[in-house]
């Protein structure tokens, strides 16, 4: 069972000084976590991590985890403004986008971020929008079909269509990208592809690197470009489920290195590089949507209302994902009533589960919603007039810090029109 890594007496102070419903964070946690990520590839002398920003965009976690040596993975034209408010410049931010305007081309250039092009009429299109095409960039691949790993060692099966995704370039534009890009000027390239989403496999990233290092090969023998590093990209997934094992990341970044060794070294590219870019996997453990019940009801169901819907979380709405909920003080009561915990948009979908058993719940219990750290305050939006909660840090001495606050009604009427 997955247990919340702070205590009811404590979260019950944090509170009183911060009202539900808000996001928590665990300092220590992503600390820990962001360190064994850059020990697993430290056999990778370039190794970096870039922080997918989109995952969990607030600042002080952006200032966190580039302590811990990250970079970070921008998409947007704000994403990169917040990167370089945060300090980070240069090669500390990559910028991987798709139907990018030119403005967001220009920032990134002048931030002297490495752009990842997910088209090859991108190349003329950023050449035009900044005037030159710079010396070291990226080609996001996508090799169609369908990827799947199969049966992987821990009985969970990885299978994704990057056919019918709306990102890279094929094969053959990778010739043909890498051709043109030399032509212009570029002296430094990289790769990057994404073939799956949260994985629960320490077997996924070996085997998309084995096929990204055996493009790189195959690339470098047909256009003589200079590859400098690869990106592994994102998709290595946690347990939602109490039941599912974590991934190993020690593992994964072992997995990693012998195929480095069997594919780069003897076609003489050891020099490579490698960077990930991990938002799921470096923060969503160490995030709780913290709420309030409010109600009961009783009607064809059994009912628990809270203080927090789907605009503080919406994955659950949106394609119903599963997070796991802890009633705090009864960790150890029977998990015998079955409730559907909703929240108080007008939609049916604003449910944080459904037909979930739980400990009996009353009115004022709080909640602990796991795995919100990426994609849960990130993905917030002010259906109904509701609005998106705040944020706070647990930090690693056991103060809690307010990182973001409460959005209030100004704010949502800050952009309104009324004459």
């Amino acid at each position: 069972m997955k247990k919340p890594f702070v205590n009811k007496i404590r979260l019950e102070e944090i509170c009183r000084q911060f009202p539900t419903p808000f996001h928590l964070y665990d300092e220590k946690g992503i600390r820990e976590n962001a360190r064994r990520v850059n020990a697993a590839f430290a056999w990778n002398p370039g190794f970096r991590e870039f922080f997918a920003v989109k995952a969990t965009p607030n600042p002080q976690l952006l200032k966190l985890l580039r302590e811990e040596g990250c970079g970070v993975d921008c998409s947007s034209l704000t994403e990169l403004m917040m990167s370089d408010r945060c300090g980070f410049a240069g090669g500390e931010i990559m910028f991987s986008s798709n139907d990018t305007p030119a403005e967001e081309f220009a920032l990134a250039a002048k931030l002297g971020a490495t752009i990842n092009l997910d088209d090859i009429s991108h190349i003329d299109f950023l050449k035009n929008t900044i005037g030159y095409i710079p010396r070291k960039i990226s080609c996001r691949y996508n090799p169609g079909g369908t990827f799947t790993l199969g049966e992987s060692k821990e009985g969970f099966q990885v299978m994704d269509n990057p056919g019918q995704a709306k990102y890279g370039l094929t094969r053959p534009q990778m010739t043909q990208a890498f051709r043109r890009l030399k032509e212009l000027g570029a002296e430094e390239f990289g790769i990057h592809a994404f073939l799956a989403s949260n994985t629960i496999s320490n077997e996924y990233y070996p085997a998309l690197a084995a096929i990204l290092f055996r493009t790189a090969v195959e690339l470098k023998n047909e256009t003589g470009a200079h590859i400098t590093f690869i990106n592994l990209s994102g998709g290595v997934g946690i347990p939602y489920r109490p039941e599912q094992s974590a991934n190993d990341i020690a593992v994964i970044g072992e997995g990693v290195r012998k195929a480095y060794e069997e594919i780069l070294v003897p076609a003489g590219m050891g020099d490579v590089s490698l960077c990930t870019e991990l938002g799921r996997f470096m923060l969503a453990p160490y995030g709780h949507l913290v709420t309030r019940v409010l109600h009961q009801k009783h009607t064809h169901k059994e009912y628990i209302g809270v203080d927090a819907c789907a605009a503080n979380l919406m994955r659950p709405a949106i394609y119903g994902a599963y997070h796991h909920i802890t009633v705090m003080g009864k960790e150890d009561a029977p998990w015998d009533h079955m409730y559907d915990v909703t929240g108080s948009l007008c939609e049916n979908s604003d449910k944080f589960a459904v037909d979930r058993m739980l400990p009996e719940i009353e009115i004022g219990d709080l909640l602990v919603i796991h795995d919100t750290g990426a994609h849960g305050h990130s993905m917030g939006y002010q259906y109904n007039g509701r609005l998106r909660s705040a944020e706070v840090l647990l930090q690693e001495d056991g103060t809690a810090r307010l990182i973001r606050r409460a959005e209030t009604p100004e704010d949502y009427f800050a952009t309104c029109i009324w004459d």
